[in-house]
């Protein structure tokens, strides 16, 4: 079924060690267009510094990350142009303080991309309507709640126009009762066909929204497949236990 689909990650031996800790050992995957990848494991598996090496945040060891079909791990590609398609979404946000939340939308889109402060703004209205919060343009950062700020988030990354967004966590810092508003606009985003892999703990929206679940340990991805493969009919007993934690 894969045949004629268009790649548009293809990671291949991929290695990562700080110092003398291997954190990733050996991963070989390919990623979609408009495929929705949740990537679950223990804590120190590897997902994030996985999730981390796909946009070149961590410099890799070994191996090749192939985005679009430029290798961000061959010194000659320029990173910066390829990281223009890649929206990145963390665990704690990473907005600016003293910058107000449309001046935190505009800011990537007018400095890398060249686009007028008015077109920058008028995208930054839209994306913040499709978050819910296009009453909160003048807002800044500490005047909104964590759910909020997750969704600005959101659409910060939305405004550069990526094709692919990766998220790091992207509930995993925020209240209970804040989940649901930002798992509703990755829902919204993955209708609307966006490639996207995620790391979470959501094993509920792992289930409901992901088209592939990855699940890595040591620093190897032990099993993956579809939903209803990995997370009720898992094979790996490593796999299993883990569920049985969790679910």
């Amino acid at each position: 079924m894969a045949d004629n689909r268009e790649i548009k990650v293809s990671v291949k031996n991929l290695k990562k060690d700080f110092g003398d800790l291997q954190v990733l050992k050996d991963i070989n995957t390919d990623i979609y267009k408009g495929e929705v990848v949740c990537i679950i494991g223990p804590s120190g598996s590897g997902k994030s510094t996985f999730l981390r090496c796909l946009n070149k945040l961590e410099e890799v060891s070994g191996g090749q990350v192939i985005i679009d079909g430029h290798d961000i791990v061959d010194k000659n590609t320029n990173i910066n142009k390829v990281r223009e398609n890649i929206g990145m979404v963390f665990q704690h946000f990473n907005l600016f303080n003293n910058l107000n939340i449309m001046d935190n939308l505009t800011l990537a889109p007018v400095q890398l991309k060249k686009c007028s402060k008015e077109e920058a703004v008028e995208r930054g209205q839209n994306m913040l309507k499709k978050v819910g919060l296009e009453d909160k343009a003048g807002n800044y950062p500490n005047q909104l709640s964590g759910g909020q700020k997750q969704r600005v988030a959101i659409a910060r990354a939305l405004c550069m126009q990526p094709d692919i967004m990766l998220f790091d966590e992207p509930t995993s810092a925020l209240d209970p009762e804040m989940v649901g508003e930002v798992l509703q606009v990755m829902k919204d985003l993955a209708n609307e066909g966006m490639t996207m892999v995620i790391v979470t703990h959501e094993m509920g929206f792992a289930r409901e929204v992901a088209d592939r679940v990855i699940f890595m340990d040591g620093g190897f991805i032990v099993e993956e497949g579809t939903p209803q493969e990995v997370l009720l009919n898992p094979k790996a007993q490593r796999t299993i236990d883990f569920l049985n934690k969790v679910l």
